[in-house]
């Protein structure tokens, strides 16, 4: 007699959603009678501490992803993108393929794990102008937009322009502005000496903070070591100040500064992924809340976590906050009570702290407060690498991170920009071609 299988259905391929998956795979997912499939729009999951090293030229972009597909043998990988989620229906709307392919999967069990998207807080022209740091195209889209500036500057025809080209803010003082700015300084001020035209001075990197003090996640002496280190790498760190806006001509602050500039580069917010609004679940300040369990208040067999979840915290009251470290821990205690559920066994509370935290800034330099312990300098960046490397998925890509970085000690940092478009010279016709990540090309069908 054939029995239906329960559907425990997963939405979202990042640490969370993936640590939920391999406790699954290793438990619930061997059994006949339980199907486990997990949605992702990508079909990787993006190792994003080291995100700014792709930017940099430290590392080449394929070595910070995993491929969902090796790293999951039992739980079956959807690669689409969740249009609704219905929770008195219990199903998801997907849809996948340049024509938009739609699906509709029924689940027994969900677990939401979105993550979050940037928040440009409606700040005028900011959102069309400015590049983020949260994807791996924003990585290589950085690093090309520092090349081009550099190439289009060093023509002597571009001096009225230079000062514009060779000026890169970074909006925001926290880790991600932090270790973007540093790097990308380093790098751009490493390849300058292959542009002769480019004195060094003309260089500028400028970080906009609204905080006293950069890095106050960590200790007010590593946040001031921090920022006494990025000013001594000639980086402007401007703090209490807010970005405005933005337009053809630069940046705008509310003191009415305007930083002429083509590259603004935004790190200084984030919201819940918006597909949870419509959710008639509770909610704080746009995540949903749970319980000890991380399960969905008045949904039975639906849990949150990771960005878009607000985890209760018991020894503080207040939430934990959305880290990858907590996401990782999230992810494993989800997928052992999903399995509880179908098993009848026991529900385990999430309970966490913080083990410490991290942030390279540039040039071999960083910070880092561990167990209670701060560190600085050569040491801390030492250990912001070492303790990455280890976190990262598979040994494959352990091995190739370590490869370049110790070719990196020894040569210096490629300036070869990525063009994400066809050679019209390799066409019949000369017509224009759409870039290969626009609407129009993407919606041509898989030949």
């Amino acid at each position: 007699m054939a029995t239906t299988r329960k559907r425990v259905l997963l939405l979202g391929g990042g640490f969370a959603g993936l640590y939920a998956a391999l406790h699954l795979e290793k438990t619930i997912a061997r059994r006949d009678d339980v199907e486990v499939i997990l949605v992702n729009r990508e079909n990787f999951i993006l190792f994003t501490p080291m995100l700014h090293e792709v930017a940099a030229s430290d590392l080449d972009m394929t070595n910070i992803v995993n491929p969902l597909r090796k790293l999951l043998k039992r739980v079956h990988f959807f690669a689409g993108e969740v249009e609704n989620i219905n929770l008195e229906r219990r199903t998801v709307s997907v849809h996948h393929g340049g024509e938009r392919h739609g699906h509709e999967l029924a689940y027994d069990y969900l677990l939401l794990a979105m993550g979050s998207v940037t928040n440009f807080f409606k700040l005028p022209g900011l959102q069309e102008r400015s590049l983020t740091m949260k994807t791996l195209s924003d990585a290589i889209m950085l690093r090309n937009r520092i090349i081009a500036n550099l190439e289009e500057a060093n023509f002597e025809c571009c001096a009225s322009v230079r000062k514009r080209l060779l000026t890169f803010v970074v909006a925001g003082g926290g880790f991600a502005g932090v270790e973007t700015i540093g790097s990308i300084n380093t790098f751009a001020r490493s390849v300058l000496r292959h542009y002769p035209n480019l004195p060094a001075e003309e260089l500028r990197f400028i970080l906009v903070h609204p905080g006293e003090t950069i890095l106050q996640e960590l200790s007010p002496k590593l946040g001031a070591y921090a920022q006494k280190k990025l000013i001594e790498e000639r980086i402007d760190v401007m703090c209490r100040c807010r970005v405005a806006g933005a337009d053809n001509t630069g940046v705008r602050l509310v003191d009415g500064t305007v930083i002429e500039t083509n590259t603004v580069v935004w790190t200084a917010g984030t919201s819940p992924n918006p597909l949870l609004e419509a959710l008639p679940c509770a909610k704080d300040r746009g995540r949903i809340v749970v319980n000890e369990f991380l399960e969905v208040r008045d949904y039975p067999n639906v849990w949150a976590l990771g960005d878009c979840a607000c985890v209760p915290d018991p020894a503080t009251g207040k939430p934990h906050p959305p880290t990858a470290q907590h996401a990782v821990r999230e992810g494993k205690i989800a997928g052992r009570n999903i399995a509880a559920a179908i098993t009848g066994g026991k529900k385990h509370p999430f309970t966490f702290r913080t083990l410490g935290q991290l942030a390279s800034i540039g040039r071999r330099q960083g910070v880092a407060n561990i167990m209670g312990i701060n560190f600085s300098g050569f040491i801390a960046w030492w250990l912001w690498r070492t303790i990455y490397l280890m976190k990262l998925p598979r040994l494959e890509k352990k091995v190739r991170v370590a490869f370049d970085w110790t070719l990196d000690l020894f040569f210096s940092k490629d300036i070869v920009q990525f063009m994400p478009h066809r050679a019209a010279h390799s066409l019949k016709d000369t017509a224009p071609l759409p870039d290969m990540f626009s609407p129009a090309e993407s919606t041509a069908p898989a030949s």
